[in-house]
């Protein structure tokens, strides 16, 4: 998996899942799971959503297209991801080849999961940069560590949703 990075800033979160590996992986590897905060309207997104878009390999393959459209406050926003790595059941990483949105400029996204006594530690990650220029790059500078956080902590709190542990004392 990627360690180094020549992005700027980077933003993590690990859950625990009541899964393996194999079946959060399962999960994982759909673009239309990890990118619901971004396909729902929302507060972040200013009571706006993006449609995706996948090429023929529907985001599951080294080389596989993924694209998001839409308008955000009268604003169209428009990204392209190609996937760089993609090792069943434990990882997967994503960048920008275009981006055109507000509060960060191109980024690498991705998971990592752990096997731990049947169950799974995931990992999500963002590295990113702030848009290069005009009032982009100031609104960036003002929410982009914002926006990276929600992204990054609603793709690992879905999965943690999806998978969860049982309350203390339930059967």
């Amino acid at each position: 998996m990627t360690t180094a990075s020549a992005f700027s800033f980077h933003h993590e979160k690990e859950v625990r899942l009541n899964t393996s590996p194999e079946k959060a992986f399962v999960y994982l590897d759909d673009f239309r799971q990890l990118s619901a905060h971004m396909t729902n309207s929302s507060a972040m997104m200013a009571g706006s959503k993006m449609t995706l878009s996948t090429d023929e390999q529907d985001g599951r393959a080294p080389g596989a297209r993924v694209r998001m459209e839409g308008k955000v406050l009268g604003l169209t926003l428009a990204l392209e991801e190609v996937v760089t790595e993609r090792e069943p059941p434990f990882t997967k990483v994503w960048q920008t080849v275009r981006s055109d949105l507000l509060v960060i400029g191109e980024y690498q996204l991705g998971f990592a999961l752990g096997a731990s006594g049947g169950r799974s530690l995931l990992r999500v990650f963002i590295d990113y940069d702030l848009p290069q220029h005009g009032f982009a790059r100031w609104l960036g500078k003002l929410l982009g560590r914002t926006y990276a956080r929600w992204c990054v902590e609603r793709m690992a709190n879905d999965a943690a949703a999806r998978f969860p542990f049982a309350a203390a004392g339930a059967s």
